[in-house]
C-alpha cells in the first residue's frame, strides 16, 4: 500500500516513516509538507491507499485540507495526525470525513491499532473522545448501544443498508455512495435514513460515534 505523509516538520515524517517500515515492510511511504505538494502527489498517484494528515499545515488549515482531500478524492481514506486532541476537533475532523483520528501523543501500537481499523474500512477514534460525556445530541447514541448487540443485522438493518452506512461513515456523499453501488440518489436517501433510524442517531458522525462503540468493523 502506498500512504502520503503529509507534515511540514521533516524529523515528524522521519520519526513516523520508521515506526511505520517497521509495522508492515509492505508500506510504500510518500512525502509532502504542505497542502499544495500533498495534492500533486495526490494527482500523480491515483493508486495511493491513504493519507496521515497533520492539521497544522503552513498553507492551509487543516480541517480546510481534509474537507478538500474528501472532496477531491473519495475514494482514498485520510487519516487525521495531529497534537490538538481535543473533542470537538476530533469530533469535526470525523464530521468532515476523516477516517480516523490519532493524536501525536500516540504510541506505535496506537497508531498501529488505527490503521487496522481503516484498513478494514472502520473508522478509529481515540478513546479520549469516546469516553468523554456524551452531550444532548449524542444521548440517543448510547440509549441505542445499551441496549441492542453489536451486530447491524441483529440490530435488523439489511444487507443493502450496510453497504450505504459503510459509504456514508466514510465520508462519501449520496451522489457517490448511488454511483458506487448503482442505485438512485432517492433510494441511496432511503437507505441512510433507514440506517440512521436502527442506529437511533441524527447525523454521519453520530453513527460514526456509534459504529466506534459498537466496535463494528465492516467487512
Amino acid at each position: 500500500m502506498k500512504i502520503l505523509l503529509v507534515d511540514d516538520h521533516a524529523l515528524f515524517r522521519t520519526g513516523l516513516r520508521l515506526m511505520l517500515e517497521r509495522m508492515d515492510a509492505s508500506f510504500e511511504l510518500l512525502e509532502a509538507g504542505d497542502c499544495r505538494s500533498a495534492f500533486d502527489r495526490l494527482d500523480a498517484t491515483p493508486e495511493l491507499g491513504m493519507v496521515l494528515l497533520d492539521m497544522q499545515l503552513p498553507d492551509m488549515p487543516g480541517l480546510e485540507a481534509l474537507s478538500l482531500m474528501r472532496s477531491r478524492y473519495p475514494a482514498v481514506p485520510v487519516v487525521v495526525i495531529s497534537a490538538a486532541d481535543d473533542r470537538p476537533t476530533v469530533l469535526e475532523a470525523i464530521n468532515r470525513g476523516a477516517m480516523a483520528f490519532i493524536p501525536k501523543s500516540s504510541d506505535a501500537e496506537q497508531l498501529e491499532n488505527a490503521l487496522r481499523v481503516v484498513r478494514t474500512k472502520g473508522v478509529y477514534i481515540p478513546a479520549s473522545a469516546l469516553a468523554n460525556p456524551l452531550d444532548a445530541g449524542e444521548s440517543a447514541v448510547k440509549a441505542t448501544l445499551g441496549k441492542k448487540s453489536d451486530s447491524l443485522r441483529t440490530m435488523g438493518m439489511s444487507d443493502r443498508e450496510i453497504q450505504v452506512l459503510e459509504l456514508l461513515v466514510q465520508g462519501l456523499p449520496n451522489k457517490l455512495i448511488a454511483r458506487q453501488l448503482n442505485v438512485s440518489e432517492p433510494t441511496v436517501k432511503a437507505h441512510v435514513a433507514a440506517a440512521l433510524r436502527i442506529l437511533n442517531v441524527r447525523n454521519r458522525t453520530q453513527a460514526v460515534l456509534a459504529i466506534g462503540r459498537l466496535k463494528y468493523a465492516f467487512s
